[in-house]
């Protein structure tokens, strides 16, 4: 199952589902290095960071923002 770490709260790690659902995952289940954006793996109940993908989503990201922005 993947996650996109959407914001912190407190204990929490706020995350978007699949579905497009917001779940709380605790802070101490996730890497202590994962940060909002990054995208979240959970794999046998651990959880880890893709970082092949948060990097595609964030270039893709990107590109929606310069075509928002252009003339």
């Amino acid at each position: 199952m993947k996650y996109i770490i959407d914001h912190f709260e407190e204990k929490f790690a706020v995350c978007e589902d699949p579905e497009g659902k917001l779940v709380d995952i605790e802070r101490s289940k996730i890497p202590k290095e994962a940060k909002e954006g990054d995208v979240l793996i959970c794999q046998n109940g651990r959880f880890s960071v893709d970082k092949k993908q948060t990097e595609k989503l964030r270039r893709e990201i990107e590109r929606l923002m310069e075509e928002v922005w252009e003339d």
